[in-house]
């Protein structure tokens, strides 16, 4: 390494831990200035610290969100099996994509309402050209309240980019690496490249040995029968080096070909470990951390497990994220986006914002490092973060959930497989009507689509179909009761169960709801049911209960939601009747899996 680029990393590191010292007076001593300035300096610092935390970051249950996920990019050099698709994935047109000022722009606002550590991930943003100018402009932010500047990468590229970025004050390497064995790395990233990940790593360990202070965490996500034989091997890594190695679950995407029986989880990792090491301990996990963190007694590192599928840590949750085409995303297993690149570039007529128009914007004296349209901005951020849930789906829901690739958490979704948008943008503004304040009718429309049952006034309203054609109309909808135990499955096979025939009684109840479906739902249009026919089946080795409901009918509109409800109401007959000997049951995946008939046609979804 030549020595300048070793000096100017480290001097830009001293710069951020010890800010230089105001001119001493005669003698040695400090001014009576220099003392009334460092008091101005920490009286401004107490006053930082003490503002109430941003109520646009803060949700319902009080979580405040301090923490932004900026994806930068969705290209990556490597094809990772759980994370993108074989066939790969289509890139969005540039201009759909945030530009460089556009993502400062965003990074300082969420700055300015109280965020104080941000992340670049991807794809793979050390593929990003102008990712080198980009971190030292959101590392300038520093000087209004971010404390912290990580990026998420697999390492390939890094190690020729690192001295820059400490430079532009990265405090935090998180690394994807989930096999030490060369060939096998090769066969989950379908690329070569594993020399030059160890190349990375040792890079950053030796930048901390002469007092760089990056915190170094390797991600490894586990899949069994894959690479479940690298977790004793990742341990022994801690034995000498610094580090935390993270096992992480193997989690659902669009195209990862996820299934329960690859997943290996968290307490099962756990016993593998502590067969060779025994004595490994239970570490002091930090406020909103995802990992719970262990040791073993001796060894320089750590490690730590990401138990998304089998302990969320949706309690403490502080994350929010911005897709590459400028999505806020609040959840990443939910599906709810909404666009705040369309607002911002809305002070530039619809266009992007390169840097001619952020430096024409700066020369006009529009903009100090404050984003355009910042009120509506904040309105939407604070619509949306209020909308978070206590917690995301279940696992049983996450296997059916549609959510973008792991690649494309930061990829725009086409206009036809956008996510509806969800019941929490809409706000009851009096009884019987349902209001849609002007913000979240701009969410409504950046999906390009508009909901039928709802006015252009924001009123509730029963569409009318008086002119369209009478057809044949077919809809199927499936759900599931799972058991905790088998016990529940053998009493309903033998028809033991003390309130009788539960597969009987569940099938009239769900054909009688069907019928009943106007009278519960209440912008449904009373049909004349032809058919309705409701299966039930024992699956799992009586672990579960298999729901499949069909209706028919000859009319103007569809029977999804006579299927749906009928489905529903056969699952909650099973639950009535099952929770004397199973109260940890649980309802599961109720969805339309067929829709036939009416202009759409025929379409199936399972």
């Amino acid at each position: 390494m030549r020595s300048s680029s070793r000096a100017g990393w480290l001097s830009a590191f001293r710069r951020r831990l010890l800010p230089s010292a105001p001119p001493a007076g005669p003698r040695g001593f400090r001014t009576a200035s220099a003392a009334a300035s460092d008091e101005v300096t920490a009286r401004r610092d107490r006053i930082r610290q003490a503002r109430p935390f941003s109520d646009f970051l803060t949700d319902t249950f009080h979580r405040q969100h301090d923490y932004l996920r900026i994806s930068v990019t969705e290209r990556c050099n490597l094809r990772c099996l759980y994370c993108m698709p074989e066939e790969g994935v289509p890139l969005s047109p540039k201009r759909e994509l945030l530009t460089t000022p556009e993502i400062v722009l965003l990074s300082s606002l969420f700055v300015s309402q109280g965020v104080n550590k941000i992340r670049l991930t991807g794809g793979e943003p050390t593929v990003r050209q102008d990712i080198l100018p980009l971190m030292q402009q959101i590392g300038a932010l520093r000087s209004r309240g971010l404390k912290e500047l990580c990026i998420t990468t697999n390492g390939i590229s890094l190690h020729r980019k690192l001295d820059s970025m400490v430079e532009a004050g990265l405090t935090g390497v998180n690394l994807s690496l989930d096999t030490l064995d060369p060939w096998q790395f090769q066969i989950m990233t379908r690329r070569k490249g594993f020399e030059a990940v160890r190349r990375s790593i040792d890079r950053v360990l030796e930048m901390n040995r002469l007092g760089a202070g990056v915190k170094l965490k390797v991600n490894c996500v586990v899949m069994r029968g894959v690479n479940d034989s690298q977790i004793l091997p990742f341990v022994e890594m801690t034995r000498e080096q610094d580090m935390e190695i993270r096992f992480i679950e193997y989690m659902p995407f669009d195209g990862n070909r996820w299934s329960r029986g690859k997943m290996l989880s968290y307490s099962e990792m756990l016993d593998l470990i502590r067969e060779k090491y025994p004595d490994v301990r239970k570490g002091q996990t930090q406020a909103n951390e995802t990992s719970k963190t262990w040791h073993v007694p001796g060894f320089a590192g750590r490690i730590g497990f990401i138990t998304s599928m089998t302990h969320n840590f949706c309690g403490s949750c502080n994350r929010l994220r911005i897709t590459t085409d400028g999505n806020l995303k609040v959840c990443l297993f939910g599906n709810a986006e909404v666009s705040l690149r369309d607002i911002l570039r809305r002070s530039n007529d619809g266009e992007p914002i390169d840097e001619e128009a952020y430096e024409a914007m700066r020369q006009a004296e529009t903009l100090a490092m404050t984003a355009p349209n910042e009120a509506e901005l904040l309105g939407v951020i604070g619509t949306a973060v209020k909308g978070k849930k206590a917690k995301h789906a279940g696992l049983g829901e996450l296997e059916h959930m549609k959510n973008r690739p792991m690649i494309l958490i930061g990829h725009g979704t086409t206009a036809a497989a956008r996510p509806t948008p969800p019941v929490w943008w809409w706000r009851q503004r009096h009884v019987g009507t349902l209001g849609l304040p002007t913000a979240q009718s701009r969410l409504l429309s950046a999906y390009g689509k508009e909901l039928t049952h709802v006015s252009k006034s924001g009123a509730a309203r029963m569409v009318s179909i008086a002119d369209k054609k009478e057809t044949k109309r077919v809809a199927t909808a499936a759900c599931s009761v799972r058991f905790s135990d088998p016990t529940a499955g053998r009493l309903i096979e033998a028809n033991a169960m003390a309130k009788g025939d539960v597969l009987s009684v569940a099938r009239i109840a769900g054909i009688m709801a069907a019928k009943q479906t106007a009278n519960l739902i209440p912008l449904c249009h009373p049909i004349a049911i032809s058919h309705v026919e409701v299966d039930l089946k024992l699956a799992e080795e009586g672990m579960a209960i298999e729901i499949r409901a069909t209706v028919g009918c000859d009319g103007k509109t569809g029977v999804e939601m006579e299927a749906l409800t009928a489905a529903s109401t056969a699952a909650l007959t099973v639950y009535d009747m099952c929770k004397a000997v199973d109260k940890k049951m649980r309802i599961e995946a109720l969805r339309v899996v067929l829709k036939d008939g009416g202009r759409s046609g025929r379409l199936e979804m399972d």
